[in-house]
């Protein structure tokens, strides 16, 4: 997939358009995994337009803009962990419209791609136990390390698995 297609970094400029991509992915691909209230708790608590900001700011989130044909359609961020080559996708979302036809993959490759430059040896990312995206990850080379339970707060918990994929420099 690479026709009318473009990989950016984003910046707080972009923010609008990633606030509205969330709200437009997260309630078709959680929906049915999550209460509305849940949701909606964690919208606003990583999509609100000041969270955003922080991580891209403050945190040191690297943010990556799909777009198609001039239109955003889908984006991811990650970042560097405490262990040294170790880095963290934290989000890599796509416009449920154009799921399923290389645009996941094409965005996941870029990040690797961005990672390699930074001597990454290895990503890291936290995905919901009961989430059909583990067989994307699967395919693209993920391999489950270990379960987590996060507190994120108002009674609300991520059940997560932690996957990883080796990286080759």
């Amino acid at each position: 997939m690479n026709n009318g297609i473009l990989i950016r970094p984003a910046g707080v400029e972009d923010i609008p358009a990633i606030h509205l991509l969330a709200h437009q992915i997260w309630p078709k691909t959680y929906g049915h995994l999550m209460s509305a209230d849940k949701l909606q708790y964690m919208l606003q608590l990583i999509y609100d337009p000041a969270s955003l900001e922080k991580q891209m700011q403050e945190r040191g989130h690297v943010f990556l803009l799909a777009e198609v044909d001039h239109r955003p359609a889908g984006f991811a961020s990650f970042s560097a962990t405490n262990e040294t080559g170790i880095y963290k996708l934290h989000k890599i979302y796509i416009s449920t419209g154009i799921q399923g036809k290389g645009l996941g993959k094409t965005l996941l490759n870029a990040v690797i791609e961005e990672i390699k430059r930074l001597q990454a040896t290895a990503l890291r990312l936290n995905v919901k136990r009961d989430n059909t995206a583990i067989a994307f990850y699967e395919k693209q080379g993920f391999a489950i390390i270990k379960e987590e339970d996060i507190d994120i707060g108002n009674g609300y918990f991520m059940n997560d698995y932690v996957m990883e994929k080796k990286l080759s420099i």
